[in-house]
């Protein structure tokens, strides 16, 4: 699947790194304790591994 551009909604996000764990080239864990892209593309997939709907893709 090809990547997409990601977003996370820090108001959103719990840290609990479930996008970490599945996709570590895509995102990480930042210094305020929550995720973040590490780059500006990802797997589209990661939408639905966050339990608080934190992640959207754009088209």
């Amino acid at each position: 699947m090809a990547k997409k551009k990601v977003r996370i909604d820090q108001s959103l996000c719990i840290g609990c790194g479930c996008c970490v764990g599945t996709y570590p080239d895509d995102f990480q864990i930042g210094d305020s304790g929550l995720a973040e892209p590490i780059a500006e593309l990802g797997e589209e997939d990661a939408v639905s591994v966050c339990p608080v709907g934190a992640i959207s893709v754009e088209e």
